[in-house]
């Protein structure tokens, strides 16, 4: 390990980041050390090199001790990379099965309108979706799911938060999808207070939308929200036809089943802590 910068530019081409790589060679080279010692050894917050050792734990390039304070230790070269291999494979694999029960649902789903006589309206501002979210929760009985962005809980907890809690008092059941980070945390737990579920979906970039009782929907056709206010312009197909919120409640099931349950990643983002720039 003659040249350092050879070595670290080749574990970047193996899937790691330059923080990643750097870590390990410094483990592999200086032998176990606690975060903390980390942290001073490359002038940082404790909190990166947590998160930062917390990603090779998880690729199999790290070891954590069960004592206490924890230590990390690199594992050797040749088992670091052959666990690094097995994952890439296993994240493949999740993909391509991904991938085939998406095509598939859109096969079933190829017409999603129906050709029968439905409502469409395009909704252009945050206070007009608040206000058809509200009438859709008076009105629904069973079940209201969504897959939205994170920044919408905040509106939610302004505007909403009591609807809902009607809804679920009368036995409705709520349940939306977002990519939880630090920020909202706290409004995250407040949904999961009153009964909402929630579920994390790193980096969703897909579609987003509400589905009421699997009859009425409204999908974002443009929702670039950067900022609290009712007046934000938006673009939002609403319908009432039952064919196209078929879809996609088929949709949301799909990305449900692979997300993961928002109480898990609350505890991961709270051991992490909020990050530092």
């Amino acid at each position: 390990m003659a040249d350092d910068s050879e070595f670290l530019s080749r574990l970047t081409t193996f899937g790691l980041s330059e923080k990643e790589a750097h870590l390990y060679l410094h483990l592999l080279k200086y032998g176990p050390k606690p975060p903390s010692l980390l942290a001073k050894s490359f002038n940082t917050y404790r909190g990166d090199v947590f998160r930062t050792l917390t990603r090779l734990v998880d690729k199999g390039m790290v070891n954590r001790s069960l004592k206490s304070p924890t230590v990390y230790s690199a594992m050797e070269l040749n088992i670091a990379l052959d666990a690094t291999l097995e994952k890439h494979k296993s994240e493949l694999h999740e993909k391509e099965v991904m991938k085939q029960e998406i095509e598939e649902l859109s096969n079933r789903q190829r017409v999603m309108l129906s050709d029968e006589c439905f409502t469409f309206k395009i909704i252009k501002s945050m206070k007009d979706v608040m206000t058809m979210t509200l009438s859709n929760l008076a009105s629904i009985e069973k079940e209201w799911t969504a897959v939205v962005p994170a920044i919408l809980t905040v509106f939610s907890s302004l505007y909403v938060l009591e609807g809902d809690r009607e809804f679920i008092d009368r036995g409705g059941r709520i349940r939306f999808i977002t990519d939880i980070t630090y920020p909202y945390v706290g409004l995250i737990q407040q949904h999961l207070d009153i009964g909402i579920e929630a579920r994390h979906f790193d980096k969703y970039m897909g579609v987003l939308f509400s589905v009421f009782d699997r009859k009425v929907s409204m999908s974002a056709i443009s929702a670039d929200v950067k900022h609290i206010s009712l007046n934000e312009p938006v673009s939002v197909l609403w319908t009432d036809d039952p064919t196209y919120a078929e879809y996609l409640t088929s949709t949301f099931e799909l990305l449900w089943d692979r997300a993961t349950p928002a109480a898990k990643r609350l505890e991961e983002l709270l051991k992490e802590g909020p990050r530092q720039n």
